[in-house]
């Protein structure tokens, strides 16, 4: 089972600021083969939501509020688990708590730039395609919403 801990990046420590950053290099860059500006001046602003399974840190996403990615929208980005993880399912866990905290603390609707072969997954938390695919980074993604009261 997975233990949560959040935090805004202030309270980040080095070591905890230096796994993120290893973890998602090491799936978004390596694994995906992709060369994109991870460091995008977001971070300073969002707060951090990592799982860890005996500490060490197997699933991580960043929670912005709007006005961050979008104007009317708070947002989840960086959605990222550790790939001999996967088959745990921590990505649902892990979606599910930044869910919660987004419609706790921000707003009632939360819009992501999701992989487009994840839609599916997205889709069964409640997430809804509001638009065709197109490239980021050179890889497809699909924008989609979730609104509280279609949850």
């Amino acid at each position: 089972m997975l233990q949560f801990v959040l935090k805004s990046f202030e309270e980040l420590n080095p070591l905890e600021l230096y796994r993120i950053i290893q973890l998602r290099a090491d799936v978004f860059v390596l694994e995906q083969k992709c060369l994109y500006q991870d460091c995008d001046d977001k971070d300073q602003f969002s707060m951090h939501l990592m799982g860890y399974e005996n500490d060490k840190l197997v699933a991580y996403c960043r929670i912005l509020k709007p006005g961050l990615s979008y104007d009317r929208y708070s947002a989840i980005g960086r959605v990222v688990t550790h790939p001999l993880y996967r088959n745990k399912k921590y990505g649902i866990d892990l979606m599910k708590k930044a869910i919660q905290f987004c419609l706790d603390n921000y707003t009632e609707s939360i819009k992501i730039s999701a992989q487009a072969y994840l839609e599916k997954f997205y889709t069964n938390l409640g997430f809804q395609t509001v638009s065709v695919p197109y490239l980021e980074d050179d890889i497809p993604h699909i924008a989609m919403v979730l609104k509280r009261n279609e949850i």
